[in-house]
């Protein structure tokens, strides 16, 4: 599928406005792709109009203060359509001359129209090209400045008009090499009559060093016409116009657009596959182990404390704080440094910052409601299993055995009773009443005894408890910051995802050769 150069510049750029409004792109970096101008000279005209083989060349003249702008345009007109002389260095108007069958009533909007000055003509020859005479870029009206760099983009073919004073102009001269390779380019070295060869040959000495290995240098004179090269000025650009020529020159500007957005989404690209989340994860291990270490010396004493008034007031609340400033600042002291560890990693600090906020601000919470969960099952079930066993054991021994006993003591004196009457002589004695109260006292002390002894105790239940219970709280607190790291993660593939998916619509197509010593040859700068 493909894809409109201006479509996938908003799609880049609306991606850079959302990853910078979530701390992951820098402001810096996002520049790169929204100071990038999705404007074209296609689009000057109505749709209908954007045919490269219909629409009209856009030939504009650039130059410094005085070189004679505005008086080749009115020579081309034969009229004075352009302001010219004293005026012009004030003057913040771009004059438009143009055939009288374009609509220009179909310009977009977004263009500063009310400082145009537009000039209609009916010349035949000139029918499918747009001449506009641009302010003096080193004016020193930032107007100007303002005017030329707003309508740049919709140039096609840029008249860059010196004098033999000033073929050496610096501010225009930058101009050209910036904008360079976006334009077709033809060099007019005006007022002629007051110049020497060794000027015209440093000039296109000078060209050659921006690149331009044989560009086209006409010299004009427009207060001495006669004899000058104007004519061949104005055939080369009727060349220029045809629909071959255009078409060419508007498919090599979409081709360089598409393949500096290309570089540019690719240097973020890699920006963000520079980001070393495993190098992260290591260091929160490291970090982690210190300072897990750490929490679990500093908080002995608060739970050594918690469980001995468990064990003494069971039911009653307690005024003692297991995670308090101390632990916090050592968490805090924690996350900090994961975070600057993280930045030197290439890994945005912002949304891992927020990301990490939620470990600060509900630990406390966390911790305490686990540890304590913890501690007050431990005391439903004190000791261990073996010993849950014997509780259970010796307490039905305590019923069972005395019971036992007396049923023992109770048969042998019903026996007695019930012998003592056939014979006179049987009877229990004092001994027998003795040892029976000895049998029936150690049934039942013996049992009681050992029950007592294994009995658990509840401080030391409810201080395993609370340890097993900051164990796990404090387990749950690095899974929770591992996560937070490895959301980021997957939101940082995710973003590379959408670079690729960027990357692949602005695959560029192989460049149409341009035969060097070809029109369009010489005044496009080699690349």
């Amino acid at each position: 599928m493909a894809y409109d150069y201006s479509e996938l510049l908003t799609q880049a750029q609306q991606w850079a406005a959302a990853a910078q409004a979530e701390g992951r792109l820098s402001a810096e970096r996002a520049q790169l792709l929204t100071t990038m101008d999705a404007r074209s000279t296609e689009t000057l005209f109505a749709a209908s109009q954007t045919d490269p083989h219909t629409r009209p060349l856009i030939v504009a003249f650039m130059g410094g203060t005085g070189v004679g702008k505005s008086s080749l345009l009115n020579r081309l007109a034969g009229q004075a359509i352009a302001r010219a002389g004293i005026e012009r260095p004030t003057s913040r108007e771009v004059t438009l001359y143009h055939h009288q069958s374009l609509a220009i009533n179909k310009l977009p909007a977004g263009l500063p129209l009310d400082s145009i000055k537009i000039s209609q003509h009916n010349d035949a020859a000139n029918s499918h090209i747009v001449w506009i005479d641009m302010p003096d870029f080193d004016s020193v009206e930032l107007g100007n400045k303002r005017l030329v760099l707003e309508w740049l983009p919709h140039i096609d073919v840029l008249l860059y008009v010196v004098s033999p004073e000033r073929y050496r102009d610096n501010k225009a001269w930058q101009l050209l090499l910036a904008e360079g390779a976006k334009h077709a380019w033809l060099f007019v070295m005006n007022q002629w009559d007051r110049g020497q060869p060794v000027q015209y040959d440093d000039f296109k000495q000078q060209l050659g060093k921006a690149g331009f290995t044989d560009p086209l240098i006409f010299r004009t004179s427009c207060s001495e016409p006669d004899g000058d090269e104007f004519a061949a000025l104005l055939e080369q650009l009727r060349q220029l116009s045809g629909k071959h020529s255009v078409a060419q020159l508007e498919r090599r500007s979409e081709q360089l657009r598409r393949q500096h957005l290309k570089q540019t989404l690719q240097q973020l690209a890699d920006d963000f596959s520079g980001q070393d989340y495993v190098q992260c994860q290591q260091n929160v291990e490291a970090l982690w182990q210190h300072t897990e270490a750490s929490l679990q010396q500093g908080l002995a004493w608060p739970i050594k404390q918690l469980a001995q008034f468990w064990a003494e007031n069971l039911g009653q609340p307690a005024d003692i704080k297991l995670w308090d400033d101390w632990a916090q600042n050592r968490l805090n002291d924690l996350l900090d440094e994961l975070v600057l560890q993280a930045a030197q990693a290439n890994i945005p600090s912002k949304p891992l910052k927020a990301a990490l906020q939620f470990v600060r601000d509900n630990t406390e919470k966390n911790l305490t409601a686990q540890t304590e969960l913890a501690g007050r099952q431990a005391l439903l079930q004190p000791g261990n299993g073996a010993q849950r066993f014997l509780l259970r054991f010796t307490a039905i021994c305590e019923t069972v055995l005395p019971l036992a006993a007396m049923g023992a003591v109770g048969y042998q004196v019903f026996s007695g009773y019930y012998h003592s009457a056939a014979d006179a002589t049987a009877y229990l004695g004092t001994d027998f009443a003795v040892h029976s109260v000895l049998l029936i006292g150690l049934s039942w002390l013996i049992p009681f005894f050992l029950h007592k002894k294994i009995q658990p105790s509840l401080q030391k239940a409810a201080l395993k408890g609370l340890q097993k219970g900051l164990q796990q709280a404090l387990t749950a607190v690095r899974a929770e910051i591992k996560q937070a790291l490895k959301a980021e993660q997957q939101h940082n593939e995710l973003l590379q995802q959408q670079l690729q998916a960027l990357l692949s619509k602005c695959s560029v197509e192989p460049t149409v050769a341009i035969e060097q010593g070809s029109l369009l040859g010489r005044v496009l700068l080699a690349e």
